[in-house]
């Protein structure tokens, strides 16, 4: 059996924004160019007996997308991933100022 970290190397080498929400697309003379944040883990392991598993997962967050018209290129945000990514952010950042606060008034 081949190397199965190497197999799933191979495989995976391809994943990003294309691979999630495809290539860009042409419609009524304006490009539309997706943008997304992408990012993926993989492990794989083999005994002394030629016994061999893997795994793995990934994760993508449509941002937005490039829209060019003619020579103008604009970026269109996904508001509605932007704030569910927003929200938690903000929440752990006020968390963490709270306490550094709290933590030099002592």
């Amino acid at each position: 059996m081949p190397n199965l970290a190497l197999e799933l190397g191979k495989q995976t080498a391809n994943l990003g924004v294309t691979s999630v929400y495809g290539e860009q697309q042409d419609v009524d003379g304006i490009r539309l160019i997706p943008v997304a944040l992408s990012w993926s883990g993989f492990g794989a392991g083999e005994d002394g007996e030629g016994n061999s598993g893997g795994g793995g997962g990934g994760y993508a967050i449509p941002v937005g997308a490039y829209v060019r018209k003619g020579d103008d290129l604009r970026f269109e945000p996904n508001l509605v991933s932007l704030v569910a990514v927003a929200i938690p952010f903000v929440w752990v950042v006020g968390r963490t100022l709270s306490r550094v606060i709290r933590a030099l008034k002592k």
